[in-house]
């Protein structure tokens, strides 16, 4: 059997990852990170940074980030996006800069040691490693380019090993502009004993008389917070904070989101 990997789907899943995050996720989790990102003297990496979700409001703000992703259809949206950046706090003209973006592996991160002031990992990033090894190997190269003192956060989607299987289920349908309606339809497996949750994925596109399907997996791996803690401190990181959403609020089990703040050891 062949090994199941995190980042197998998302090259499929980047033309409809906006529209159906902007129906969930929606943009509650920018102001967290921008008011990190602004607190770093120095470069900051967003790991998985995805179509530029988080990247591009944390640019805009004045954040020094440079983006990794290992999809390529995702990062060819987020380039596109940052071709008309505009960065504050800007002179009477607007003043335009890149954002950094690079195709790359996060279990094998392509800096020079200690080049970062901290590291992002948003949105159960790290819940796409699916194994250990997977873990340990990204925790590592994390550790090896941010520099001493260097802040590592992170985020989980904690309810994803709750959710209950079911196949084949309309989660939601609208219109995606341009003339195109989407209906997504989604089955949820759950491996309890390797803590793997997989999301079965058909899109369905109409655009006029014609109808397209796209079906992919994603897979996740879910750990408690305990666990994440001394995999942190084994890599050679403090855990300094650990909260229960995205207004600075203490965690508990119950928690909507638990977001780790770290700080790699002198």
């Amino acid at each position: 059997m062949a090994k199941r990997e995190g980042w197998k789907g998302w090259d499929t899943y980047a033309p409809f990852y906006d529209w159906e995050n902007a129906r969930t996720l929606g943009r509650q989790d920018v102001p967290f990170w921008t008011q990190i990102g602004r607190s770093i003297k120095g470069r900051v990496l967003e790991l998985g940074c995805g179509t530029g979700r988080i990247s591009l409001p944390l640019a805009r703000a004045g954040v020094r980030l440079f983006g990794v992703d290992r999809s390529e259809p995702m990062l060819h949206r987020a380039a596109k996006r940052a071709r008309s950046l505009k960065v504050a706090p800007a002179p009477a003209r607007a003043r335009r800069r890149k954002l950094p973006l690079l195709r790359a592996d996060i279990r094998a991160l392509p800096f020079l040691d200690a080049s970062f002031s901290a590291v992002i990992a948003p949105y159960g990033l790290l819940q796409s490693l699916l194994s250990d090894r997977d873990l340990t190997a990204t925790l590592d190269a994390v550790a090896r380019i941010v520099k001493p003192g260097g802040v590592f956060g992170l985020d989980l989607v904690p309810d994803v090993p709750n959710w209950k299987e079911y196949g084949q289920r309309i989660q939601m349908r609208g219109k995606a502009g341009k003339g195109t309606h989407l209906t997504l339809l989604e089955s949820v497996r759950q491996d309890r004993k390797r803590r793997l949750t997989t999301f079965e994925q058909t899109y369905i596109e109409r655009r006029g008389k014609e109808t397209r399907e796209h079906r992919f997996d994603l897979t996740f791996r879910t750990l408690p917070i305990a666990t994440m803690r001394r995999r942190l401190e084994k890599a050679g990181f403090d855990v300094d904070l650990v909260l229960g959403d995205y207004q600075g609020g203490p965690w508990d089990e119950r928690a909507d989101v638990w977001i780790i703040l770290a700080r790699r050891r002198l």
